[in-house]
């Protein structure tokens, strides 16, 4: 339910920023739509990291609840896998903003 939620506020806030963009009295520029999908591509490639990263964190902090004695191995795998969800993040950022 929270991630309806929060799915429906992002897609409100969007409309809204969208809505006073198009306020202006001048035309867009042709690249404007272009900026537009790029932006709703990074917004999808943070929502992909956020639900990964937290998935990931959820399921290490109910390995470590069965078996504390381990819990240093796993908080270190968390983190490493962590980090490399964030570095494919930032590429693909990256990409999504250079391209054009």
């Amino acid at each position: 339910m929270k991630l309806v939620k929060s799915a429906v506020l992002a897609f409100g806030l969007m409309l809204l920023a969208h809505g006073s963009a198009s306020a202006q009295t001048t035309a867009p520029a042709p690249s404007a739509t272009l900026f537009d999908l790029r932006a709703i591509g990074a917004g999808i490639v943070i929502l992909g990291a956020a639900l990964g990263i937290g998935g990931l964190t959820r399921s290490a902090v109910e390995s470590m609840a069965r078996q504390p004695e381990i819990s240093a191995n796993i908080q270190t795998a968390m983190i490493i896998a962590a980090a490399l969800i964030e570095g494919v993040t930032f590429f693909a950022l990256i990409i999504i903003m250079l391209q054009g």
